[in-house]
């Protein structure tokens, strides 16, 4: 089938702009062959139009056929029913028109308004097909998958892509690292933006893991002029032979209340253990954590009387920050600034991948997430509102996405509003900086968040409530959802919104083979005028 691009399947039975269009197919045509998820054209008599397989079933022209089956024993009967007594279907949702009067007022594919004339032919969509609704690799698309069963490049305009906060889905082991880094590589590559990605299971910096356990080049190696890897574990880089640009140590000065809120769940803190903090923070100033932990009994019981914090609530407090100060890279105050030099790499256009290490706890990952991206997003505002002023393009910062894993447990209801990553979300790139999220658990995250992701990619999910919050507010719910639930375990993806015309149910390319570097840092380094040869076959190794 994949050669067969653009044949004739069959006519246009029935149509409706709300559910849709039903296809006969023709008798040469194996119902067997059609594939949920597959693109066709639908030639009318003014338009063509472009579409998606939502659905395929089987028709008889009289009913009597499904209650008293014919023996089809016989070859030659079978062969004459097939094609008149009985048939395949195929049910069609229209997406665009890219050809006619519509696209001769208006250039480019359009948004569907009506439906083909009957009997009107559909065909397979053909290569020249996708690539006018999608477009073709250049500086500013790039190739990341193939649509299901098909050979055709899909490509992704990744300047619309990075415009606005997105999301990838999926459950786990069904591959989203695996598509992350290579839309990770596509920003680097195509957009001007720059990426700082919170490592939680130190699967982008140096190296990876494939699906079965076999190690995969991370971007460091693929790009090392252009990526910084920066660790909170200095001893787990050593032991798996990382280099690394900077160890990342966070001051218990440095530390607010604000990141105690959103880790209230982890840390098994009351509300009222919550409230102390803000309380302390006031009553001991900037270096409050750090006195709390280390002060006497007695002034501690004096404390307790100045500020008329409960017993009970300020014992569930120290708890929960002794959990922060016996975290490794935490100091009574650190001496060097990891935001200064997050944001000095990321001025410089070079992308920072911050590992974790042994630091795998999700408190550790909410605490440095939360606190370094708020740190950098005041930055980015800061710098933001003087390019403003000044009315210049030039003092603007370099556009940043923050990639996060785990994001429900930054966006969940309870503390979306307190996390820096929901403004960023809502504030929609006001200040040049937007979110990457990945996560199996969608439905955790915040309704309001989930309708700022711009464009959202998942993977197979398999819990009802996930794939109703993916596909929240999208046009042809109930067609993607068929589609979605038809996706492979591994490895096939579905991707809609903001950056593609329309839905499209895809395989992502390769990576991990010789051949996948060659082709990723060899098209990377042309992008950005910086081709060697120097060095690469020692890569492709």
């Amino acid at each position: 089938m994949n050669q067969e691009n653009n044949r004739k399947l069959g006519i246009v039975t029935t149509a409706s702009l709300e559910k849709g269009v039903d296809v006969r197919l023709d008798a040469p045509v194996s119902v067997e062959d059609m594939v949920v998820g597959r693109y066709v054209t639908i030639e009318g008599q003014k338009r063509r139009f472009f579409g998606m397989i939502t659905d395929v079933k089987l028709g008889v022209t009289d009913d009597q056929l499904t209650v008293s089956p014919p023996d089809v024993s016989d070859p030659f009967i079978a062969e004459v029913l097939n094609g008149t007594s009985t048939f395949g279907q195929i049910h069609v949702t229209p997406m665009l028109t890219i050809g006619g009067d519509a696209e001769s007022i208006l250039e480019g594919p359009q948004p569907v308004k009506t439906i083909p004339t009957h009997f009107s032919a559909v065909n397979l969509a053909s290569e020249d097909d996708i690539a006018r609704v999608f477009g073709k690799e250049d500086k500013e698309r790039f190739f990341i998958g193939n649509p299901l069963d098909m050979e055709t490049k899909l490509c992704l305009n990744l300047e619309e892509f990075v415009k606005r906060s997105n999301g990838i889905f999926g459950k786990s082991g069904t591959g989203k690292t695996f598509l992350t880094r290579i839309l990770l590589i596509g920003i680097l590559q195509k957009s001007k933006a720059v990426n700082l990605i919170f490592d939680m299971h130190s699967e982008y910096g140096w190296k990876g893991t494939h699906e079965g356990g076999t190690p995969v080049k991370g971007l460091k190696q693929l790009f090392p002029s252009n990526v910084a890897v920066f660790t909170l574990d200095e001893e787990s880089s050593r032991r798996r032979k990382v280099s690394t640009d900077f160890v990342v140590k966070i001051g218990l000065n440095e530390i607010t209340p604000e990141d105690i809120a959103i880790l209230r769940s982890t840390l098994n803190l009351t509300d009222l253990a919550v409230e102390a903090s803000y309380q302390l923070r006031k009553a001991l100033g900037r270096d409050w954590l750090n006195k709390i932990l280390h002060s006497s009994d007695e002034e501690l019981e004096e404390l307790l009387k100045d500020t008329n914090i409960h017993e009970s609530s300020f014992q569930s407090l120290k708890r929960g920050l002794g959990t922060i100060g016996r975290l490794g890279f935490v100091v009574p105050e650190a001496k060097e600034d990891a935001v200064k030099n997050i944001l000095d790499f990321l001025q410089q256009g070079r992308n920072v991948v911050l590992e974790f290490g042994r630091y795998r706890e999700i408190s550790a990952y909410l605490l440095v997430a939360n606190l370094l991206s708020r740190r950098i997003y005041d930055s980015y505002q800061h710098k933001m509102e003087e390019a403003i002023a000044a009315d210049s393009d030039a003092m603007k910062p370099r556009p940043l996405v923050i990639t996060i894993e785990e994001a429900h447990k930054f966006l969940n209801p309870e503390v979306a509003d307190k996390t820096i990553f929901g403004t960023i979300a809502r504030e929609m790139r006001k200040y040049n900086v937007s979110l990457l999220v990945i996560d199996q658990r969608p439905s955790g995250i915040n309704e309001e968040v989930m309708s700022q992701l711009g464009t959202k990619i998942t993977c197979l999910l398999d819990n009802e409530r996930d794939i109703d919050s993916v596909l929240a507010g999208v046009s042809g719910k109930n067609e993607l959802k068929a589609v979605l639930a038809r996706l492979a375990p591994k490895q096939q993806a579905l991707i809609f919104g903001h950056a593609v015309p329309m839905p499209v149910a895809f395989q992502p390319r390769e990576y991990g083979s010789a051949a996948s570097y060659k082709d990723f840092t060899s098209t990377g380094k042309a992008a950005s005028g910086e081709k060697a040869d120097v060095d690469l076959e020692k890569l492709w190794e």
